[in-house]
């Protein structure tokens, strides 16, 4: 009975440990960095934490783990860890890539035990960290906190297995489903709450998809413009088979502050192309049937250049497109409780909005301002 309740003891400590290395990773998450969290913990105590530091930081190369050894070294001052535990959100690193491996540093710290939440899909990772750790004695336990590490993890994750990003798809719509007027003319369906919801959802993500219809119509910034976040907007990406992207538009003039990708057909003009690289904006070519592009591919290519996760804003075309090919993880559904009326456009074209809804599952919803917002994800 006693080694029981040791067991669970034991279990529930490394849960509260496990649980701050993962509000670790979601702050980071919402900063716009990298979701690891890291907890160095000795004699009940934690004794040093840390996320990936911010790219744009004095050593953007410090992983979570090697952030955590260091606050516990000075914490403690001698860098000899010994008898310590490691809890973190993603396996160790065991390649060299920008920095030496953190399991060789794990080694050297004396660590005494790794708690980690996932094993590392990346292939020159993938069990090998923690292999190094258990070939140097040090006690291993994978799986702790594994649902939530999933969500935070689920861009690297989508694109290690899938080879593209993990796609959100971001939906304002009336209480007729309805996304615009008639006439396709746009309309403010949220209120402000919404909208400042939606720049945090902005920051979370590497990038921000639109169609060109959508910046012929309204003409965005597609920014994270809260207090202090300017610096955290992703990338903006347009999909522009024909290279209609306005050099005068807000995107375009803006190009060499915030990065604009225009996506195009192998075919589009190549005068509009030297127009809006002078100001900036980088062009890429993807396939192209019938003058529409590629989905699959535009994905492929966005991973490629190392986006991670995508926010899909696009109007009811581009969001029917990612919805009929099957490529949306998860969606933010935002409420509104007015109505448009029966000539308003659907938010999903030609479809009903539960040929999205009905391939997610739901993880709640709740109240933003006069608003409400619904979250989906795949099972």
């Amino acid at each position: 009975m006693r080694t029981e309740s040791v067991a669970a003891a034991r279990l529930a400590e490394d849960r509260a440990w496990m649980g701050r290395a993962l509000r670790l990773a979601r702050a980071a998450a919402a900063r716009g960095e990298v979701p690891i969290g890291a907890v160095v913990v000795r004699d009940g105590r934690a004794v040093g934490s840390g996320s990936n530091a911010p790219i744009r930081s004095v050593d953007p190369t410090a992983h979570a783990e090697i952030t955590a050894l260091r606050r516990a070294a000075r914490a403690l001052g001698n860098y000899r860890l010994t008898g310590a535990t490691l809890y973190v959100t993603l396996e160790p690193c065991s390649h060299h890539g920008k920095t030496p491996p953190c399991a060789d540093a794990i080694v050297a710290a004396g660590i005494a035990r790794v708690v980690s939440a996932l094993e590392d899909p990346n292939p020159e990772v993938a069990g090998q960290g923690h292999g190094r750790l258990r070939a140097a004695g040090i006690a291993i336990d994978v799986g702790l906190g594994t649902e939530q590490a999933r969500r935070d993890h689920a861009g690297h994750l989508r694109r290690m297995r899938d080879g593209r990003p993990h796609v959100t798809l971001k939906l304002a719509v009336s209480a007729d489903h309805k996304a615009g007027l008639a006439g396709r003319r746009p309309a403010a369906i949220t209120g402000e709450a919404a909208r400042a919801r939606v720049h945090r959802l902005r920051a979370m993500n590497d990038a921000i998809l639109v169609g060109i219809g959508t910046v012929l119509a309204d003409d965005p910034q597609l920014t994270c413009r809260l207090p202090g976040m300017e610096a955290r907007s992703p990338v903006r990406v347009v999909l522009d088979a024909r290279l209609r992207l306005p050099p005068g538009s807000a995107l375009a003039t803006s190009a060499r502050a915030t990065p604009v990708w225009v996506v195009a057909a192998p075919d589009a003009p190549a005068e509009a192309e030297r127009a809006l690289r002078e100001l900036g904006v980088e062009v890429l070519r993807t396939p192209a049937q019938a003058g529409r592009l590629d989905l699959a591919a535009v994905l492929r290519m966005l991973a490629g250049r190392g986006i991670t996760r995508l926010i899909v804003e696009g109007g009811p075309t581009v969001a029917a497109a990612f919805v009929a090919a099957d490529l949306v993880d998860a969606a933010a559904l935002f409420r509104s409780p007015t109505t448009i009326g029966p000539d308003g456009v659907d938010a999903l074209e030609g479809m009903r909005i539960e040929a999205m809804t009905a391939r997610l599952t739901t993880l709640g919803r709740e109240p933003v301002g006069e608003d409400s917002v619904e979250f989906f994800e795949r099972a």
